[in-house]
């Protein structure tokens, strides 16, 4: 990734779970991402890197005086969006009818963040970035490709993202597929929204992440082997070979290989 993220395009995600070093060792195993537990005055914090650039983030679920999360939340992946005022996309997005979920808080000088939930219900973060523009590899191999919306209602959630992020909404352009809201930033398609109807019943709305490989089968294979699940083994879609997987802690995450050259974001 060159320079900074335009606004509304994800830059960065995040996995919470009970157990970061078995977590950093999975993912690790699996996309060769090299990491360790962070320092106390980043709360144990891992910036995992690929070749030497970072590329996601795994956190222990702990408070913010150190003590562990009583219980623990689910383990689940959080896509972050890049923004040029934190505080007022919280303000758009509690007039626009969503949640605050955490408030805007300053990460030394990397930057700000906030997490917020969509009126649906699905959780997400921003982003306004100081020293830490986001991810320096993305659309690679073992590297976030695409983050997708699964929700009860597209359009109302296609026009929140709007008034929050900011993107554009628009029914996608890819041949055979019908159904799916692009995100939209300078006319370049970041992120998806589709319903829930495709998804086991009572799964609630959420945000996918979706990691780019290239071997589908092999990698499901070994997420298999370390003691992941396979939630939806590998099939053939219009834009590529995915499969949906989960970590041995819980957190889903989908992986693929794009039948096209995976594209950098577009700059600010």
């Amino acid at each position: 990734m060159r320079g900074p993220y335009r606004p509304g395009t994800p830059c960065w995600v995040d996995l919470m779970v009970g157990d970061q070093q078995a977590a950093l060792d999975f993912y690790g195993g699996l996309f060769g991402w090299q990491a360790e537990v962070g320092p106390p005055e980043q709360a144990g914090y891992s910036v995992c890197r690929l070749a030497g650039q970072p590329v996601a983030g795994i956190m222990g679920a702990i408070n913010a005086d150190g003590t562990p999360m009583d219980p623990v939340p689910p383990a689940a992946w959080t896509t972050y969006f890049a923004t040029e005022d934190a505080a007022a996309a919280v303000a758009a997005g509690g007039a626009a009818g969503g949640q605050t979920v955490v408030e805007t808080m300053d990460v030394m000088d990397l930057g700000k963040m906030a997490v917020l939930a969509d009126p649906t219900g699905a959780v997400f973060g921003v982003w306004e970035p100081g020293t830490f523009p986001g991810a320096g590899v993305v659309n690679e191999d073992n590297a976030v490709i695409w983050n997708e919306l699964a929700t009860t209602d597209t359009k109302a959630a296609a026009a929140y993202y709007e008034a929050v992020v900011p993107v554009t909404g628009r029914p996608s352009e890819i041949p055979g597929v019908t159904g799916y809201t692009e995100l939209v930033v300078n006319g370049r398609a970041v992120a998806g929204v589709m319903g829930l109807d495709q998804h086991p019943t009572g799964t609630p709305p959420h945000w996918m992440t979706y990691f780019h490989v290239d071997d589908v089968d092999r990698v499901q294979a070994a997420a298999k082997q370390a003691g992941g699940r396979v939630l939806a083994p590998a099939f053939e879609m219009p834009v590529g070979r995915m499969a949906v997987l989960a970590d041995p802690q819980g957190a889903v995450f989908a992986v693929i290989r794009s039948v096209e050259d995976p594209q950098e974001p577009d700059p600010a």
